[in-house]
């Protein structure tokens, strides 16, 4: 079972390299969400909660299925009306944040706002997934957004003289 988990967890991981997403461009992310509430906060720290977020099973599927439905769509695989639906990331398609509160599911509620949050402000990375004329990211802008929340969901529970 261990080798077939660091088959799921080596995957997704480099699923996120091949579409743009290095560790470093999500801990960045969950830099901006926690920098104001933990004061030792350094990148290293957001990167190790960020490993234990992408060895979940829930994670990597949702990775794995985002990843394939975008190189689909860019690869017009996709019957219509799917295929225009997510080349244009269409606001009434939700399926896509679907995906990616299960993703922020897995570590409590102070991760839906992290989400919520990180998804209108679209900092970092987040902003160039969003560009259209980078490729189709419809559901990879929000897993990666949703991977940073989880993070800082972890991150701020282990954290101490928090509330």
């Amino acid at each position: 079972m261990k080798e077939n988990s660091k088959y799921y967890t080596e995957t997704a991981r480099n699923w996120l390299i091949e579409r743009g997403v290095s560790i470093d461009d999500i801990a960045e992310l969950v830099y901006y969400l926690q920098k104001n509430y933990i004061d030792e906060l350094t990148l290293d720290l957001c990167i190790e909660h960020i490993e234990a977020v992408l060895k979940k099973r829930e994670v990597q599927n949702a990775i794995l299925t985002g990843v394939m439905l975008d190189r689909l769509a860019e690869e017009k695989k996709l019957d219509e009306p799917l295929q225009g639906v997510i080349e244009r990331d269409e606001g009434l398609y939700g399926v896509d944040e679907v995906i990616a509160l299960s993703i922020v599911n897995v570590y409590g509620s102070i991760g839906f706002t992290n989400y919520g949050y990180i998804d209108k402000q679209k900092p970092g990375v987040l902003q160039k997934l969003n560009d259209k004329s980078q490729g189709c990211h419809t559901f990879l802008d929000d897993i990666v957004g949703a991977i940073a929340a989880a993070a800082s969901s972890r991150l701020a529970h282990s954290a101490e003289d928090t509330e």
